[in-house]
């Protein structure tokens, strides 16, 4: 193992991590405003990477395709993944969890509600796609960009790291500056002081479902352009960005960036220096180690009192 080997696994490390934080986003905005651990985002993330496939497959592709042309496609991709997965967590929203809290479930029953669409939507992907491993089709340029203390920095690479960025910095700045951003973090803090003082429940609930939608989407068309496959992506890389939100905070958007940051580097470092089967032991093994001694995470506030 050489140095430049290490550069090389820290550039994926961050790449990775990159993905992890954008979907850990959607379940501390959720949770923030809901205290709900809505467990069916990892397959609004897993839509967000059909949503891609079938944008992508349907466009006819250009042949060996320019640097602007690659751009083109992935902004094309990830546009067509996000609307999906704001679909699918609007629906979500809609159907599962408004009546229940019109009915005022208590939060066992949003908690087993969650788990159940998440099964739900796993196995109505598997019988719209044949259960079969669907792979994102090449129609973007992976050549190598620079690099960087000899490790190649690729198309892809830069892609997906200056899209992941440009999505929390764009979603940091809603939510402490504009006036939805005031709202959410109404709601998170008391809701009904937020009723009383005017704002709308439903509205805000169903525009921070579409939100982590948005970057849950866009994060699954990323993630398949990482990994190559859609189908059976929801599950693990889910799981981890649950994991990486609670490590950096449940409900803190930063606290969120942050753990899927960490994580994404401990998962490549520690495949470089143990191999892959350690890969998620020690993952969760940083989460452990991080809650025994600060149970609310790296950042841990509630979104509401965030500024």
């Amino acid at each position: 193992m050489s140095l430049n080997e290490l550069w090389g696994y820290l550039v994926l490390g961050v790449v990775l991590g990159c993905l992890y934080a954008v979907i850990a986003i959607g379940y501390t905005l959720v949770y923030g405003v809901l205290q709900l651990l809505n467990f069916a985002h990892s397959e609004v993330f897993m839509f967000g990477g059909f949503g891609g496939v079938l944008a992508l497959t349907a466009w006819t592709p250009v042949v060996n395709p320019s640097g602007m042309q690659s751009v083109l496609y992935v902004a094309f991709g990830m546009a067509a993944g996000a609307a999906l997965g704001a679909a699918v967590a609007y629906g979500l929203e809609k159907v599962a969890y408004r009546p229940l809290r019109k009915h005022n479930a208590p939060r066992l029953v949003f908690l087993i509600t969650a788990i159940g669409a998440s099964f739900f939507l796993y196995n109505l992907a598997g019988k719209l796609f044949d259960r079969s491993s669907v792979a994102m089709p090449q129609m973007y340029s992976n050549e190598t960009v620079f690099t960087l203390f000899d490790t190649d920095i690729k198309t892809t690479h830069l892609l997906i790291v200056f899209s992941a960025v440009a999505m929390m910095v764009g979603l940091d700045y809603v939510v402490n500056r504009t006036k939805l951003g005031s709202g959410i973090r109404a709601v998170a803090q008391d809701p009904e002081v937020a009723s009383l003082m005017g704002v709308n429940i439903d509205k805000v609930v169903s525009r921070t479902f579409v939100i982590g939608g948005l970057l849950g989407g866009a994060a699954g068309f990323l993630f398949g352009v990482n990994s190559k496959v859609v189908y059976t992506m929801g599950f693990l890389p889910g799981i981890t960005a649950f994991a990486a939100a609670v490590l950096g905070g449940i409900g803190n958007v930063r606290g969120a960036m942050l753990g899927g940051l960490l994580l994404g580097v401990v998962e490549t470092m520690t495949v470089f220096f143990w191999g892959d089967d350690w890969r998620y032991v020690a993952g969760f093994a940083v989460l452990v180690l991080v809650l025994m001694f600060r149970p609310t995470g790296l950042l841990g506030e509630r979104l509401g009192r965030t500024a």
